[in-house]
């Protein structure tokens, strides 16, 4: 570790570090503002890793190089699937803004929660118009970020038999894939499936708390890397 003690190497990471938030900036839609984006502790930690490894495996004279190297790697290796996954949030935040379908970000994965007042009538698995308009958008960023999946979780609340729901749930999400697959989304990228009222988010003991239940979401994640 006394190599990280030079000014040098230590000036040379904390550069690499600013580079790499700044790299990993996005702007929210709802506010127009700048902010660092969920990529940046990657990139961050992935210039520190890289800058020791570039101090360790380098002469004495060709140090600083070797951490410059090193880090701009490992942020570009640390930041990467972040960052992609950044700028697809960022667009679909855009595009689904004011529909009544929240995005929210776990970690590399994005999730679109659809309610079934913008999807589904009670008891239905028939598309209404309003879900078609957000799948259309939903689909159009889906096709410019061609190395994410998308699986379809359908859910229910807890009203009827456990298999009636079950059932329907399967049907809810097969419908909003097999759309999304009539949209130009490749097949292959697309999964669905049912889990009926296993899952609630709410309390099925309310009504407010069913309407909550009654949802399907669509989690987007990174293609598998290899």
């Amino acid at each position: 570790m006394q190599i990280l003690k030079s000014s040098s190497v230590v000036k040379a990471i904390i550069g690499c570090s600013f580079i790499a938030m700044a790299g990993c900036q996005t702007t929210n839609p709802y506010t127009n503002e700048s902010e660092n984006s969920k990529a940046t502790n990657g990139a961050i930690i992935g210039a520190i890793a890289g800058a020791a490894i570039g101090a360790a495996s380098s002469s004495k004279s060709d140090r600083g190089k070797g951490v410059l190297i090193g880090a701009t790697s490992g942020a570009a290796i640390g930041g990467g699937i972040g960052y992609y996954m950044d700028t697809q949030e960022a667009e679909l935040r855009k595009q689904l803004r004011s529909t009544g379908v929240s995005v929210t970000r776990d970690g590399d994965n994005i999730i679109l929660n659809m309610p079934n007042e913008v999807t589904f009538a009670v008891d239905q698995s028939s598309l209404s118009p309003s879900a078609k308009n957000v799948l259309n958008s939903v689909a159009l960023v889906a096709k410019e970020y061609d190395k994410t999946l998308l699986n379809v979780l359908g859910h229910t609340d807890s009203s009827g038999s456990e298999s009636y729901n079950l059932n329907l749930s399967k049907n809810r999400a097969y419908e909003v894939s097999n759309y999304l697959i009539a949209q130009q989304v490749a097949a292959n990228r697309v999964s669905a499936q049912g889990l009926g009222e296993s899952r609630p988010i709410a309390s099925n003991a309310t009504k407010a708390g069913k309407a909550q239940n009654r949802r399907v979401e669509i989690v987007l994640s990174p293609l598998p890397q290899g």
